[in-house]
């Protein structure tokens, strides 16, 4: 039995919630969304019948902007609604597992990662990837402080600095990528005694 026997592809299984219930309905709800983490609970009511009073079946999708491929993250939210409303099919209809073939197929197109057991890493002081890694607490909360800065409800901001035409003094800020009037106000930032930018409080 191969990996993905078993998993039914979108279309296949919109195609069979049509012919199985005719004159049913999915209705869907945004439960929560967060533009600046990135990420949306979507919740997935169906009916078998459009005139049920009561859902055959609910279900729910939790999508995360940062898990996307970067020509996906723009349509994260919609990915999500269709999660949603494929999930609560199947559970209504049975006789496939809950995620769709193209899911699986992403996930088994994904490059195995093995760990090195036989090394002794310092996970504190050791970067592995995207991720940072600190050396004191302090470390960590200024990064948090900053990461925080870097998000608005229109994506991630643009980092720019430069120097004061009237006061000679360097200055930076992250900055909204939307056109104005949309745009956010920017996130400023001072110069630390160390010559590191923080947030401006």
């Amino acid at each position: 039995m191969g990996f993905l026997d078993g998993y039914e592809a979108a279309r296949a299984r919109t195609d069979r919630w049509i012919l199985t219930h005719p004159t049913g309905r999915i209705e869907t709800e945004i439960m929560e969304f967060n533009a600046e983490k990135g990420y949306v609970l979507v919740k997935a009511t169906g009916y078998r019948n459009a005139d049920d009073l009561y859902p055959a079946g609910v279900d729910f999708a939790y999508g995360y902007q940062g898990a996307y491929v970067q020509n996906m993250k723009r349509w994260f939210v919609e990915d999500t609604v269709t999660s949603a409303i494929l999930r609560v099919m199947q559970l209504i209809m049975g006789g496939a597992e809950r995620t769709t073939r193209e899911t699986m197929e992403q996930i088994e197109a994904l490059p195995a990662k093995v760990a090195k057991t036989d090394l002794d890493y310092d996970y504190w002081t050791t970067k592995f990837g995207e991720v940072p890694s600190f050396k004191t607490q302090e470390e960590v909360d200024a990064a948090g402080t900053l990461d925080s800065l870097q998000q608005c409800r229109h994506g991630k901001r643009v980092f720019r600095e430069g120097t004061s035409k009237t006061t000679g003094k360097p200055w930076a800020n992250y900055s909204c990528i939307e056109k104005k009037p949309e745009q956010c106000d920017p996130n400023w930032l001072v110069m630390s005694s160390d010559g590191k930018w923080k947030p401006q409080l």
